[in-house]
């Protein structure tokens, strides 16, 4: 508990502009620095949303980082999706039909062992809200796959390595409903980040502070983000006061950021990445407040950032 009280008064410092640097360990530079360019969902702007054929493509754009979403199997595997149940908007069925609003809640992932996930097209059915998106036969992967293939890919087109941006999709509602209570999902992420021994290159994001405070006791070397919606009207300092620790990341929607919230964060020693901005200024001016990188479906957008 002193700990914590420790902590919740020197975020509470920073944020009220006293400039207390709590993590050492990030020193906002001086000119040019190292810029967070973040794919959402691999580049759902171009390619099937969080599915290999979109991660490869976003490293060939030129990303740091791909976003993206977990969700637990029956059989309890790590599968990316960004909705524990096939989305009217992207799936089609088995039998070759479309799913609908009023069936999608119903094809709940957790229920299902990831042979049945594999069964349902994710590529094909257009998606009218992103009419540049490439249709093709894809499915939903496991994290596991998508590491060996990104890994792979990079290595055979010379790329430098990418970090894995991966959110726990749960929240207290829906707990061992439609995906496992936080211990368990972070502990079935780690399985497969440690068995991969790729975990100086992650980030585990979540809304639900849940996942990452456990994540935080138990894998403190492990980089955090703290999601936030752009509903959420608590102050910076409640935000993580709330959340019991200084995070890596700090992740609103975009039309939060302004310039004050920028100098909390950097004061504090937490580096500001903002989703989802999927147009050039809009990208040009959130960058110029001297965020620390941006997520976006378009990481085409990127291309003359340095």
């Amino acid at each position: 508990m002193i700990k914590k009280a420790a902590i919740s008064l020197l975020v509470l410092s920073a944020a009220a502009g006293c400039g207390s640097h709590i993590n050492s360990s990030y020193t906002p530079l001086k000119g040019k620095k190292y810029f967070d360019k973040e794919g959402h969902r691999g580049c759902r702007g171009l390619m099937p949303e969080n599915t290999i054929p979109a991660y490869l493509k976003a490293i060939d754009i030129g990303v740091n980082t791909l976003e993206m979403d977990a969700v637990i199997t029956k059989d309890s595997q790590v599968v990316m999706s960004h909705e524990p149940f096939f989305n009217h908007e992207i799936t089609t069925k088995p039998d070759g039909s479309f799913v609908t609003l009023n069936e999608e809640r119903s094809l709940n992932i957790y229920q299902m062992s990831y042979a049945e996930v594999q069964r349902f097209d994710v590529g094909l059915k257009p998606n009218l809200r992103f009419p540049q998106q490439q249709k093709m036969h894809a499915v939903k992967p496991r994290l596991a796959d998508v590491i060996d293939s990104v890994e792979t890919y990079t290595v055979k087109m010379h790329k430098h390595p990418v970090q894995y941006n991966i959110e726990t999709k749960c929240m207290p509602a829906t707990d061992n409903i439609y995906h496992p209570e936080p211990g368990r999902f972070v502990e079935l992420i780690m399985a497969v980040i440690q068995a991969k021994k790729i975990e100086s290159r992650v980030i585990i994001q979540s809304f639900d502070v849940r996942s990452l405070q456990y994540l935080h006791q138990k894998y403190p070397s492990i980089k955090t983000s703290l999601l936030v919606e752009g509903t959420d009207k608590k102050t910076f300092a409640l935000q993580l006061q709330n959340l019991g620790f200084i995070p890596t990341i700090y992740s609103p929607e975009y039309t939060l950021v302004t310039p004050l919230l920028v100098k909390q964060c950097h004061d504090t020693g937490v580096q500001l990445i903002p989703w989802t901005i999927d147009d050039k200024p809009t990208i040009d001016k959130i960058k110029s407040m001297g965020v620390d990188g941006i997520i976006t479906d378009y990481p085409n957008l990127f291309a003359p950032i340095p």
